[in-house]
């Protein structure tokens, strides 16, 4: 399995103009720094060796200090004769707190692990792509207005696997093979709107603008990004919600989004530990797909026809092992999204766009086919409570 996007933290590289939030806490905070992992991919016990790389992240305003968060982290190194170069693309919470002039927090971040494939001792061929978690905490120290220092760390969790060959490619483990890690890292942080506590004005509090979508997805085509398989089908039909949450970032309406979506799989019924076929038999899966972290992007707010992009991760579960016996019944999933939303009345609107739907289980089991889908997506919107007019 091959992970090469960026798409889940392409938000923070973009030099934009960003809009502040009411409240006494900076609207974004944007970090980067040095960071380190104690040890190699391949670092058995008497062959250890740290990586040193960078780190770069981006906090959403908070909610009750609480800020969504994306991640990014490179690493690079060499240990037992094999190159070490790892990359972590992550997003989760970030819980906050001030302690006089200091803004302590905690994290819990989820996502996915990259690296090269001859990772293992004397370049010995590996699994490119995991799951990942950071738990971890730190404190921002103010130096100015809108920067301050930071120092954080947490525990880091990989889960790769040795091939014994790659054709065909079948895992395994050694013992002392590292599954975690720790991680420290420091840098600076700024802080682009900070608004002052002492703003004594009381304002109005407005409804929040949401809607509900009843959406349906269907598979049309296949690629590898990050996934082997690509002879299974994927329809969904659900609910999504969209809350506008979060202001506006590079002329975008920033809305918080999640979805539930019962599902099929239409997959071969018989494969090889990758979801290869191994007949021409075919059959239907049931399952469900839930996706309670998301970030929808929409552009022209008011207008007839809107523009869009989302993102979001979750989980989906089927009633049997999806396109493998030997893989897994959870996977973890990946949407993004891009199209339009037309609008019908004040009330009800319909849209439409492209798809790209992955699954898989993050090698949480030794056999992680998984599932890169292209689909069209189609639903119809409708505005929760009450409406301005020309909206």
């Amino acid at each position: 399995m091959r992970t090469r996007s960026l798409t889940l933290f392409a938000l923070c590289f973009f030099p934009v103009v960003l809009t502040a939030q009411s409240g006494d806490l900076a609207s974004y905070q944007i970090y980067g720094g040095f960071t380190s992992l104690s040890n190699s991919f391949n670092g058995v016990p008497g062959s250890r060796q740290p990586l040193l790389g960078w780190e770069a992240a981006v906090a959403f305003p908070a909610w009750h200090h609480l800020r969504p968060k994306l991640d990014y982290a490179a690493f690079n190194g060499t240990n037992l004769g094999a190159p070490q170069h790892a990359f972590f693309i992550m997003a989760g919470g970030e819980y906050e707190h001030e302690v006089g002039k200091e803004r302590l927090f905690g994290e819990a971040l989820f996502g996915d692990a990259g690296l090269n494939q001859n990772w293992g001792a004397n370049g010995s061929p590996g699994s490119s792509a995991s799951f990942s978690t950071l738990f971890g905490g730190g404190v921002d120290t103010p130096v100015s207005k809108h920067f301050a220092i930071r120092v954080e760390g947490g525990y880091q969790y990989t889960n790769f696997y040795l091939y014994q060959s790659l054709n065909p490619k079948l895992p395994y483990r050694i013992p002392g093979l590292p599954n975690n890690f720790s991680r420290v890292s420091t840098g600076l942080v700024w802080l682009p709107h900070l608004e002052s506590a002492s703003s004594g004005k009381r304002h109005e509090r407005q409804p929040v603008e949401s809607e509900l979508v009843y959406e349906a997805i269907s598979s049309f085509g296949h690629y590898h990004l990050f996934a082997n398989s690509w002879w299974s089908n994927l329809r969904l039909a659900g609910l999504e919600y969209d809350r506008h949450s979060w202001g506006k970032f590079i002329g975008a309406r920033m809305d918080y989004t999640a979805d539930i979506l019962p599902a099929i799989l239409t997959q071969p019924s018989k494969t090889d530990v990758w979801g290869n076929p191994l007949t021409t038999d075919r059959e239907h899966v049931a399952g469900l797909a839930i996706s309670p972290a998301g970030l929808r992007m929409m552009w022209f707010d008011g207008k007839r026809i809107k523009p869009y992009f989302f993102i979001k991760g979750g989980l989906i579960g089927f009633t049997k092992k999806a396109l493998s016996k030997n893989a897994s019944y959870e996977n973890f999933t990946l949407q993004e999204s891009l199209g339009a939303q037309f609008k019908l009345t004040d009330r009800w609107e319909f849209r439409t766009g492209f798809l790209f739907f992955h699954f898989s289980n993050g090698f949480v089991v030794n056999s992680n086919p998984g599932l890169d889908s292209l689909t069209y997506n189609a639903g119809i919107s409708y505005h929760l409570g009450k409406r301005e007019a020309g909206r």
